[in-house]
């Protein structure tokens, strides 16, 4: 075994991948599923990633389980700086490639950190306080020279993120990267109706979250910077909150399939 991954590194880093997104997609299902039940009842809440972490530790066999999921996500922080230093899928070195790149490196740092929350949480040494690290960023950049155009150009740039995610969603042209022959034809199908709807969901975040950034900017204010805890809470805040709510939530779990369909399904190059 030993031999076999020192010969062939692409193998150890395609089941890195493989069980990386796998860990995405169950954090994203819990998200949606709690938002799921704050829509109608009292048993879920709005929450992000890392209350996501939070409540998988406070189940059976907590601790195990997050830390499988914490290994994941490493495994995907991993996998995001293999595609941006390898280039795998060839995004080529001009301007777009290099931005898709380092679009990964920023990524995969997201999910590195991510995964260290999971370990801060196994430990007991999870931030239970008020503060938010979104917020001190977005305050240390705003007291910088041309910081609110700074913060509002990031804003911009998460909403940029968002309409991609949305073209995802309308081209399915993720497909391609998807090894789906073994499925039947109404089985493919299905795969990627979900996999188009929680694309369709994750851009709404990321429209909500973009806009947070560019408030902030605009009143130069850190504390309207908000995550997806806030998205969601602001979907639940506006008329027919519960059904917006419910949409976003069913469209989130659908993420979380999309994630594990990727990390059944996905095509991985050869040349890793």
């Amino acid at each position: 075994m030993a031999q076999e991954i020192s010969h062939h590194p692409a193998a150890w880093i395609e089941r890195l991948a493989r069980f990386g997104y796998a860990s995405k997609g169950v954090v994203y299902f819990i998200v949606g599923l709690l938002a799921l039940q704050a829509a109608f009842t009292r048993g879920g809440k709005t929450t992000g990633r890392e209350g996501a972490l939070k409540t998988l530790v406070q189940q059976p066999f907590g601790h195990f389980l997050l830390a499988l999921v914490g290994i994941g996500l490493m495994g995907y922080a991993i996998w995001r700086f293999v595609e941006a230093i390898k280039n795998p899928e060839n995004k080529g070195n001009d301007l777009k490639g290099i931005a898709t790149r380092l679009a990964y490196v920023g990524n995969g740092l997201a999910y590195a950190a991510l995964a260290w929350t999971a370990v801060e949480i196994i430990i007991g040494k999870a931030n239970s306080g008020n503060s938010d690290s979104k917020q001190d960023w977005t305050a240390r950049l705003l007291s910088q020279p041309f910081g609110q155009w700074l913060v509002g150009t990031i804003g911009a740039g998460v909403i940029a993120f968002g309409c991609y995610y949305f073209y995802k969603a309308i081209t399915a042209k993720f497909r391609r990267k998807l090894h789906l022959s073994e499925l039947s034809n109404a089985g493919r199908e299905w795969v990627i109706v979900v996999c188009r709807f929680g694309l369709a969901a994750r851009s709404i975040v990321f429209f909500l979250i973009g806009w947070f950034v560019i408030e902030a900017a605009y009143m130069a204010q850190a504390s309207q910077v908000g995550g997806l805890d806030e998205a969601l809470e602001t979907l639940a805040a506006q008329p027919y909150g519960a059904w917006l709510l419910m949409i976003v939530a069913l469209g989130l779990m659908a993420y979380g399939v999309y994630m594990l369909i990727q990390a059944r399904y996905r095509h991985f190059n050869a040349n890793l």
